[in-house]
C-alpha cells in the first residue's frame, strides 16, 4: 500500500537490453538491482521477474513478473504480478532474498524496506520462478512457504486460484477507477465492485455446497469450484479448448471490466476473448466525473455531458448544475432513455411515485440536483442530492431522468413592438417623444410593481421565519447560501442559546432551533484562534464549502454568523461525548469492544477519505484528534471541526495537509488500539512490540482479551504506514480505508521514525 497509484500495462521499458540470469533455484542472498538490468527467468523462458520503468512516473521503478517468451514482442510482454502493487522506487533500489529468507525490496533513498514477503525465520531455503509464472519461496522440504499466486495484483494466470477474500484490484492512474475490485465473498459469489459497497456484477446463485475457489484454467475457462472440485459456474473464452493458444491471462482492467486475453500469433497482439460485463456502460462509474456513458455506432463507449456545461475548475469534469442559487426559479431538462446515479455519495434517495410527482419533488427540494424514474413497473423515483452524478444512456432504457437547472433570466417587455416596414415613413419627432414617454411610464410602473412584490415577499418571508414553520434549509431565510447554510444574526444566536446559557465546552454552547432541533454553537475567538488572517469574504466562501459537505461520518454544519465582529458556527448536536472521553472513562471504555473500536476507526477513515477525495474541493481536517470525533446514539463515529483550521486562517488547503491528516489518523489508531495517549513515545513503543512479534501486548487490557489477532496486525500495520516520518511513504486515506475494511492487503511497514531499526541485522540487506 502506497500513496502513488500507477498504471502498469502497457509498460514502457528501458531501451537498454536486459541481462538475463537463468536460474532454477535462486539461492539465499541473491539480488536484483535496477542499475544492473537483470532478471530471474523461468526454466522455459516464458516468464521473467525483474525491474521495469513506471510509465506514469519518470525515473521510478517497480518490480514484477512479466511474459518473456521470444514469440511475444517486448512492447506486448504484459506484467502479470507486481510486488506491492503500487510501490515505486528509485534508480539505486534493489530486491534481495535475504539470508533470513525474506524477499525484500529496498530503496536507499528512503533508507527503508518498502515491500517484503514477511517470511524471515520461516525456514526459506531458496526461491524459484516456475514455468507457470508463479514466484515461490520454498523450504528444504520443497514446501511452498510463500508464492505470488497467493497475493495477486490485477491479473490471474492459468492455474491460479482466487479464494475467499483475496482481491484483484484494477491498476489505474486516476482516482475513480482505482476503486474497482474483484473478490469472492462469504457466499461464494464472485463480485465486481466499485469502492466496497457498490456491486455491479455478480456470478449469482451458485450451489448449496460450499465454494472452494475461483479458477482460471489453461483451456480458457473461468470457473467456480465446489469442495469436490466440481464447476458450479463457468464462463468460457471464444477460443476455449483451442490448443494453438499458448498464452492467456485474466485481468481486471482499469475501466472496471474483467476480461480474458489470449495471445494471437498471426496479429502479434493480445485478443479479448471474454469479458464479464458485455455493455461497458453497465460498469458503475465508467465515466466517473466525465458525464454519462453512451454507445457509439461502432459499439465503443463515449462519455457525454448533457448537463449544460463543464465544471469551471476542470476541463474533464462534467457536474450537474449547482441550482440552489436560482434567482429566477428552477426548471428541469429532460433526458429520455437515461439512467442517472450519484457517485459521491453512491446512494440515491429512493421512493415510489409517478413521473410528474418525482419531477416536482426535485423542484421543491432545495438539495435535489436530479432524479431518475424507472419506468419498469416499479415506479422508483431515485433522487440525487449531489453534483457528482453519472449514468448511462441507451435507446432500450425505459427510464427517464430530469436534471434541475435555473430558468434563464429575460427582460420584461411591456408590449410587442413590430419593426416598421421599409415603405413606412419615419415617425414624427412628437410621436417618437410620446412613445418614449409612454415606455418610460410603463417601465417605471413595472419597476414599482416588482419592488412592491419584493417587499411583500420579504415581509412574508420574515413572518414565516419568525414562526419557524419550515425546516432550517428552506428558502425562508434571506441570507441562505448556495448550499442551504443559514446566516444568523447575533440576536438570533442569543435566542436559540437562551443568551448562551448552556455552556458545554470551550467556546461551545448548546441551543435549540425553533423547529426543536438541538444544535451546538461554536464561537471562533479572534484573540486566541482567528486573528486577522482571513477576511469576511474568504470566511464566507470557505464556510459555504464546508456547508456543502454531507457524509454520515461527518458532523453537519447548519448555519453561521459573522455579525457584530464575531464569528460563530452552528452544528448539529451529537448526543454522546467525544471519543477521548470514552477512552479515559473506566466505565465507558468497557463499552468500547474491539469490534466497536474497529468500526469507529473505519468511520473516521470514511469521513476523511470523503473530505480528501469525495468533495468538490479538497478539504483537510487540520486538527484531527479523538477530541474532535463524536459518537452518536448508535456509537457511530462523527468527525467534527473539519476545515475549521482554514476558517481560522492558520492552515492552508493543500496536499501536505492531507499527509498531516493521515499521520494524525495513524496516531489515533494506536491510541484506539492501546487505549492510551502518548504521541510519538506511544507509537515508538507500539512499533517495537510489533517488531518483536508481540502486537497483542499493545491492545488495551480493558478489552479483556476479546479481539481478533489478524485485525490487530492490520490496524497496527496501517497505523505505522500513516505515521512514516517521510511523508512520501504515507498512504492516501482511500487506501487506508480499504485496508481497514479488509479489501486491500497491507505490507509490513518500515520503521516510522529514523531512530527505530528493523530487528534483522543491517548486513542482511546489502
Amino acid at each position: 500500500m502506497r500513496k502513488h497509484q500507477v498504471f502498469w500495462f502497457p509498460i514502457i521499458f528501458c531501451s537498454i537490453a536486459f541481462f538475463h540470469t537463468e536460474a532454477l533455484r535462486i539461492p539465499l542472498g541473491s539480488k536484483l538491482s535496477v542499475a544492473n538490468h537483470e532478471d530471474w527467468i523461468s526454466p522455459n523462458g516464458n516468464f521473467a521477474f525483474g525491474f521495469f520503468n513506471r510509465s506514469d512516473q519518470p525515473n521510478r521503478f517497480g518490480v514484477g513478473i512479466r511474459f518473456n517468451s521470444i514469440s511475444i514482442p517486448l512492447s506486448e510482454q504484459a506484467f502479470v504480478w507486481v510486488a506491492g502493487a503500487h510501490v515505486s522506487v528509485g534508480y539505486d533500489s534493489f530486491l534481495q532474498l535475504t539470508e533470513a529468507g525474506d524477499l525484500v525490496l529496498f530503496d536507499p533513498s528512503n533508507g527503508a524496506a518498502v515491500w517484503r514477503s514477511n517470511t524471515r525465520n520461516s525456514s526459506v531455503a531458496w526461491a524459484s520462478l516456475r514455468d507457470d509464472g508463479n514466484l515461490v519461496l520454498l523450504n528444504t522440504h520443497q514446501d511452498v512457504v510463500w508464492q505470488s499466486f497467493d497475493t495477486p495484483s490485477d491479473t490471474l494466470l492459468p492455474g491460479q486460484n482466487l479464494t475467499f477474500f483475496k482481491t484483484l484490484r484494477a491498476a489505474s492512474s486516476n482516482f475513480v477507477s482505482s476503486y474497482y475490485s474483484l473478490l469472492m465473498d462469504a457466499l461464494g459469489q464472485l463480485r465486481l465492485s466499485w469502492e466496497t459497497n457498490v456491486a455491479y456484477w455478480k456470478t449469482g446463485a451458485t450451489s448449496s455446497e460450499p465454494i472452494l475457489a475461483a479458477v482460471f484454467t489453461r483451456e480458457g475457462a473461468f470457473q467456480l469450484l465446489d469442495m469436490r472440485s466440481r464447476p458450479v459456474w463457468s464462463s468460457f473464452g471464444d477460443d476455449h479448448n483451442d490448443s494453438s493458444v499458448n498464452f492467456r491471462f485474466l485481468r481486471l482492467d482499469s475501466d472496471g471490466n474483467l476480461r480474458m486475453y489470449s495471445w494471437t500469433s498471426g496479429s502479434n497482439s493480445w485478443r479479448k476473448v471474454w469479458q464479464a460485463v458485455e455493455n461497458q456502460c453497465d460498469v458503475f462509474a465508467t465515466c466517473g466525473l466525465s458525464g454519462i456513458c453512451a454507445l457509439t455506432p461502432s459499439g465503443d463507449t463515449t462519455c457525454e455531458c448533457p448537463f449544460g456545461g463543464l465544471s469551471s475548475n476542470s476541463n474533464f469534469n462534467c457536474l450537474v448544475p449547482d441550482n440552489q442559487t436560482c434567482d429566477t426559479g428552477s426548471t428541469v431538462i429532460t433526458l429520455k432513455h437515461t439512467f442517472l446515479y450519484g457517485i459521491y455519495p453512491p446512494e440515491d434517495f429512493i421512493t415510489r411515485s409517478s413521473i410528474e410527482l418525482c419531477k416536482n419533488s426535485c423542484l421543491q427540494d432545495p438539495r435535489c440536483t436530479s432524479v431518475t424514474v424507472t419506468n419498469d413497473g416499479k415506479a422508483q423515483c431515485r433522487m440525487k442530492r449531489t453534483r457528482f452524478v453519472t449514468g448511462h444512456e441507451h435507446p432500450s432504457l425505459t427510464s427517464i431522468s430530469f436534471v434541475k437547472v435555473c430558468i434563464d433570466p429575460f427582460p420584461a417587455v411591456p408590449g410587442k413592438v413590430h419593426a416598421p416596414s421599409p415603405s413606412s415613413a419615419p415617425p414624427s419627432p412628437k410621436r417618437s417623444s410620446r412613445l418614449h414617454i409612454s415606455s418610460a411610464v410603463v417601465l417605471a410602473a413595472g419597476a414599482l410593481i416588482v419592488f412592491l412584490v419584493l417587499q411583500i415577499g420579504a415581509f412574508l418571508c420574515f413572518l414565516r421565519r419568525r414562526k419557524a414553520t419550515k425546516s432550517l434549509g428552506a428558502a425562508r431565510y434571506p441570507c441562505q447560501s448556495s448550499v442551504g447554510l443559514i446566516s444568523l444574526s447575533y440576536s438570533e444566536l442569543k435566542d436559540i442559546t437562551s443568551d448562551f446559557k448552556h455552556r458545554i465546552g470551550l467556546n461551545l454552547h448548546k441551543g435549540v432551533l425553533p423547529i426543536d432541533q438541538v444544535v451546538v454553537v461554536k464561537e471562533l475567538k479572534y484573540d486566541a484562534e482567528c486573528g486577522e488572517n482571513i477576511g469576511e469574504k474568504q470566511f464566507k466562501s470557505w464556510i459555504f464549502t464546508l456547508g456543502g459537505i454531507h457524509h454520515k461520518n461527518l458532523v453537519r454544519l447548519l448555519a453561521y454568523s459573522c455579525n457584530s465582529g464575531r464569528r460563530f458556527l452552528v452544528y448539529e448536536f451529537i448526543k454522546n461525548a467525544s471519543v477521548d472521553k470514552w477512552l479515559e472513562d473506566a466505565k465507558l471504555s468497557r463499552r468500547l469492544t474491539w469490534r466497536r473500536r474497529m468500526d469507529i476507526c473505519v468511520g473516521v477513515a470514511r469521513g476523511l477519505a470523503y473530505l480528501h477525495s469525495g468533495c468538490r474541493e479538497f478539504v483537510s481536517h487540520g486538527n484531527l484528534k479523538w477530541e474532535n470525533v463524536l459518537l452518536n446514539e448508535e456509537l457511530e463515529a462523527k468527525v467534527t471541526e473539519f476545515g475549521v483550521a482554514a476558517v481560522r486562517g492558520n492552515v492552508s488547503q493543500d496536499s501536505q495537509q492531507a499527509e498531516v491528516d493521515v499521520a494524525r489518523f495513524g496516531e489515533m489508531i494506536v491510541i484506539m488500539v492501546s487505549g492510551q495517549q502518548g504521541g510519538v513515545d506511544m507509537c515508538s513503543w507500539a512499533y517495537k512490540e510489533w517488531m518483536e512479534g508481540c502486537a497483542v501486548r499493545v491492545v488495551d487490557s480493558r478489552i479483556g482479551g476479546k479481539f481478533n489477532v489478524e485485525e490487530v496486525e492490520r490496524m497496527l500495520r496501517v497505523a505505522f504506514w500513516c505515521i512514516q516520518a517521510d511523508a512520501r511513504l504515507r498512504p492516501m486515506m482511500g487506501e487506508v480505508l480499504k485496508v481497514l475494511e479488509g479489501t486491500l492487503s497491507v505490507d509490513p511497514p518500515p520503521p516510522p521514525y529514523p531512530c527505530l531499526k528493523p530487528l534483522e541485522e543491517s548486513h542482511s540487506i546489502q
